[in-house]
């Protein structure tokens, strides 16, 4: 699935306060099987504009196209939010379960499929235990499991690896890596971590401060299947310099105003 943003804005406003642009003309394509992040500096839009994906908001003007073929009772997008957004009043095989619920997927097939991706995130034996009896490691694992298993054309992850301890980031930066070469699915990944977009996508499009608009599209020459090493190579230390001083140009550009 191809995914086309075109010249997509977004205004809000509140009665009896000013209104705030948090997106202006932003145009981005993401092509089918690509894995593809967004940078920029704090409030610059990232999150907005991935909402504006899921149709969890609308844009003020412009529109976002996602062109291929969906199959029937398969969603164009899920999404993996930061804060886990577990249910803690279901187990793990019941949040998994749950979008395919939403689908109206029959109990046995949905069973089966959740059990698939539980045993895919490394959770097998923890089906029946609740969100507050693990580790956030495992509780991100459940996310992740729960929006592969309804299979959207493309993937949505808003800073899903944050509120990690940076080994446990690591390895699931790795896991998220080994799947997505399996799979080759569309994946649009919001993120603050410089590093983290250079070693995971294919292309960083850094957006600007507020209001957020594309700054460079920074392809990432780096050969997959990607590995821990690859972080001293000189494409990778080129691409995230150059994206650290678009970054920092913006954040200095905030201060002087």
């Amino acid at each position: 699935m191809r995914v086309v943003v075109d010249h997509v804005s977004k205004t809000y406003t509140v009665r009896g306060q000013d209104a705030v642009t948090a997106l202006s003309e932003v145009d981005v394509t993401v092509d089918s099987q690509e894995l593809v992040a967004l940078v920029g500096p704090s409030g610059c839009g990232k999150s907005t504009l991935l909402n504006i994906l899921a149709g969890l908001l609308a844009p003020s003007t412009g529109a976002v196209f996602f062109e291929g073929t969906l199959g029937a009772g398969r969603p164009a997008t899920a999404m993996v939010f930061q804060e886990f957004a577990l249910f803690p009043w279901r187990t793990v095989q019941g949040n998994v379960e749950f979008g395919l619920e939403e689908l109206s997927v029959g109990a046995d097939e949905r069973s089966r499929r959740a059990r698939h991706y539980v045993e895919m995130m490394g959770l097998a034996g923890f089906e029946t235990r609740y969100p507050h009896q693990l580790s956030g490691g495992m509780r991100q694992r459940v996310g992740i499991a729960r929006a592969l298993a309804v299979d959207p054309a493309v993937l949505l992850m808003d800073e899903p690896f944050s509120a990690l301890d940076a080994q446990t980031r690591q390895l699931m930066q790795e896991e998220l890596l080994t799947i997505w070469e399996r799979s080759r699915q569309t994946i649009v990944y919001v993120t603050h971590n410089i590093h983290e977009a250079v070693y995971m996508a294919d292309r960083v499009v850094v957006l600007s401060r507020r209001p957020g608009r594309v700054l460079a599209d920074v392809p990432i020459g780096l050969p997959r299947p990607r590995r821990e090493a690859m972080v001293g190579a000189p494409a990778f230390v080129e691409a995230a310099g150059r994206i650290w001083g678009l970054i920092k140009a913006q954040a200095q550009e905030a201060l002087r105003e």
